[in-house]
């Protein structure tokens, strides 16, 4: 008996809650160091088995059966990669498997993990709407459903770990990855990711909260670069989502972001992943890196000498798992442990915490078995459940910005009677639905002659099933467009009786495209020609009498001032997913009434700014400056094709005390002619504070779907914490004092205000303070 049997055998004689200790005890520095680490394997189809792709960053050469001889902590995208169909995809990681728990004398397989931002990212996976959309929609309870059903499918191919939900809040539109945040709230992002967390966490995969923290805020909007940003609006606008998911929602792995906030990189940052995150936050579970991060210490940020300085920096600050790949907790890490830099009780501190979760998963069972369920019979990644629910994501996520009168009625939703034309740049384009981490944005661009594993019909496909007369144009693509092409679709909109005009974005990475990781945006004018070709369509619609009706399916909103008032509708939508050109169709067609939100505002002009809604009083509009930064949408705007009325409101007391709740509530009322969906929206103003305070911040919201004269009774229950923030002694603080809650349907329309006075003491408030607004929904 060889000893790594011997060992396998003796570890299976172990009480499970033995096994990690045990293990701590027994391995070796290198055996402990080799499950700290991923591994980005290549999933190639041809040949019998998998390799390591080369590591350019540390020239790391080793080869397959090297790189397991001590075993393996993650196995990074064996999905993700290329474009592999499942069924082979499962055969190839359980051969993985088997050669990882062979090859090591302990016998631990290897956790897996997989990008799962807009649904699983694997070839022929649904491609759900991007996260902006989820905001989008104000419905967790719909983002959860959905988690679940990417969850089901991740478990089938013996995938452990999910890299989602982003809790980034925008605050710079300008920033390429708009689309992969659900918002530029606070509250609206964490009810919505802790909904994500919470679904994908029932099916048993580990769920990763990124990126920790303050990433989204970079200076002038560009990727990894560095956040000036002072320690109260980090705490008041940055965290409380990642507070509220881990109070909510048992995630299991939190991500460190890649920028630096006030020269502090996260990935080097103790005071952030350990002493706030796991000492005061009580967070038991790993931290991983983002990819390169690690190495970023030394590459980018210039805080370490090399690769062994970044190793020892990002350990000690609580990273667990260096991703994707071997850089620096290999043998860089080896040296700086046998040198005495860092000491071996924090490499058994991160092992404990790595172990612990493989526990958790069962891979340290001696039942695991390597084979995923996948191999046991048809792989369906993509079943007709799953793509119904990505439509009805996608309709829920439509915002309809403006619906002005044409020709006496309003002009959505569209009953035409003669042709129809689609124009524009993304009008046949299927890539229009999807997002930079749909698994055909983000690999599949890379191979151009593999087709989509999807059906992803465009908006012109779909109205050519839906009508007889349908004229389409294609403008170029969203970064230019020849006279030519703009004469072409100017031609078809003066021939047709109605013209959608679909603008926006492709979604690509690090230039490949104009949203997503990389592609940051100078300013927020729609990408290349699209404004010219706006122009002269809207000119031609408005000489003809032709219905003009904008959709806009983006990464991030863009100006639309020069518009509002020419166009006889518009249209935001987020890359809707693979459903969502019908999607389109069903809001313009009336089939579904639209109920999207803003989740993030729409600005007038491509220099707007603020770019959120969430700014103080100076930051807007002012007498001493000429610039009006007011957005042409607000946060939290949407129309509807019904109309609501709020209606009865109520509150149960004109005093609270500074520890106290109370109730909030009102009728609403659908008083128009077909069932509909409104969001009720509770905002607070603090008019005075002892620190600057935003002019308004959301603290809840209610969906209601009601039929034609119907009504309901929502009731929202406000405890005092929710009016905390961070104090001028950076505690965050309950003050007493006089505070306005505003009941409304978008964050610049109230229809009523309570006035609200806390009595008591100035409370501190820590983690276990009462994040959420509950709000009860009773038909009336």
């Amino acid at each position: 008996m060889t000893s790594g049997a011997a060992e396998k055998q003796a570890l299976a004689r172990i009480p499970a809650q033995d096994v990690v200790e045990h293990l701590i005890r027994e391995m070796t520095l290198e055996e402990k160091l080799a499950q700290l680490v991923g591994v980005w394997v290549n999933a190639s189809t041809d040949g019998d088995s998998v390799a390591p792709l080369q590591n350019h960053m540390a020239g790391d050469s080793r080869t397959w059966d090297e790189v397991i001889a001590k075993g393996l902590g993650q196995i990074t995208r064996m999905y993700g990669t290329v474009p592999l169909e499942p069924s082979e995809g499962a055969r190839r990681l359980a051969a993985a498997q088997e050669q990882i728990v062979a090859a090591s004398r302990f016998g631990i397989p290897a956790q897996v993990h997989e990008e799962c931002l807009a649904g699983l990212a694997a070839w022929k996976a649904t491609a759900f709407p991007v996260p902006l959309a989820w905001g989008a929609t104000f419905n967790p309870e719909l983002v959860r459903l959905m988690a679940s059903r990417i969850g089901r499918s991740m478990r089938s191919l013996g995938v452990h770990q999910g890299l989602a939900p982003v809790l980034d809040v925008v605050r710079d539109l300008r920033w390429g990855r708009v689309e992969e945040t659900i918002g530029e709230d606070p509250y609206l992002v964490g009810t919505v990711a802790t909904a994500y967390v919470q679904g994908l966490e029932s099916t048993g995969i580990v769920a990763t909260l990124k990126h920790f923290v303050g990433y989204s805020a970079s200076r002038a909007g560009r990727n990894h670069a560095p956040v000036s940003m002072g320690p109260r609006e980090l705490a008041d606008v940055m965290l409380p989502p990642f507070e509220m998911a881990i109070r909510h929602g048992a995630p299991r792995s939190v991500m460190h972001a890649y920028t630096d906030v006030d020269g502090v990189p996260a990935a080097a940052n103790r005071a952030l992943l350990t002493g706030l995150l796991r000492e005061e936050w009580g967070f038991t579970g790993t931290v991983v890196a983002d990819y390169f991060g690690v190495a970023f210490l030394d590459v980018t940020h210039g805080v370490a000498a090399d690769s062994g300085d970044a190793a020892a920096l990002a350990l000690t600050a609580g990273v667990d798992v260096e991703l994707p790949t071997v850089n620096c907790f290999g043998g860089p890490l080896l040296a700086k442990v046998r040198e005495g830099v860092v000491d071996q009780t924090t490499v058994d501190e991160a092992l404990r915490r790595v172990l612990r979760q493989k526990a958790e998963l069962g891979l340290l069972s001696p039942d695991f078995r390597a084979e995923p369920p996948a191999l046991s019979g048809p792989v369906d990644l993509d079943p007709a459940e799953d793509r119904e629910l990505a439509r009805e994501l996608a309709a829920q996520s439509l915002v309809l910005l403006s619906n002005r009168s044409f020709k006496g009625q309003p002009a959505l939703p569209l009953t035409p009677s003669g042709p129809v034309a689609v124009v524009g740049p993304l009008a046949d384009d299927p890539f229009a639905m999807l997002g930079c981490y749909s698994f055909d944005a983000h690999v599949g661009a890379s191979h151009p002659d593999v087709p989509m594993g999807i059906s992803v019909p465009s908006v012109a496909a779909v109205a050519a099933g839906r009508y007889d007369s349908v004229a389409v144009s294609v403008t170029g693509n969203c970064e230019s467009a020849t006279g030519e092409q703009i004469a072409d679709a100017c031609a078809a909109a003066a021939s047709a009786d109605t013209c959608v005009i679909v603008v926006g974005d492709n979604a690509g990475l690090f230039g490949r495209g104009t949203s997503g990781e990389g592609n940051d945006a100078a300013g927020l004018q729609l990408p290349g020609d699209q404004h010219e070709m706006l122009d002269r369509i809207l000119a031609v619609c408005g000489e003809t009498g032709t219905r003009s009706v904008i959709v806009v399916l983006s990464g991030r909103p863009y100006a639309l001032g020069d518009f509002v008032d020419r166009a006889d509708a518009i249209v935001q939508g987020f890359f809707p997913g693979e459903e969502g050109a019908a999607a389109v169709w069903d809001v313009l067609t009336g089939v579904v009434n639209p109920s999207g939100k803003l989740p993030v505002s729409v600005p007038r002009s491509p220099g707007g700014q603020p770019g959120t809604y969430l700014h103080s009083k100076l930051a807007g509009a002012t007498e001493v400056s000429a610039l009006d930064p007011s957005p042409l949408f607000v946060f939290g705007h949407g129309l509807s094709y019904t109309t609501f009325d709020l209606s009865d409101h109520g509150c149960s007391a004109p005093t609270m005390s500074t520890e106290g709740t109370l109730t909030l509530s009102c009728r609403v009322t659908n008083t128009g002619s077909l069932p509909g969906a409104e969001i009720v929206q509770l905002y607070l103003e603090d008019p005075v504070g002892e620190v600057v305070r935003p002019v308004r911040e959301l603290i809840g919201y209610a969906r209601i779907e009601l039929d034609a004269g119907a009504s309901a009774i929502v009731e929202f229950e406000v405890h005092a914490d929710r009016t905390s923030f961070t104090g001028l002694d950076l505690d965050r603080v309950v003050t007493p004092g006089f505070v306005k809650l505003h009941v409304g349907t978008s964050s610049s329309h109230y229809a009523a205000t309570h006035e609200v006075i806390l009595d008591g003491a100035r409370r501190v408030v820590g983690f276990d303070r009462q994040m959420l607004t509950p709000a009860r929904v009773r038909m009336d």
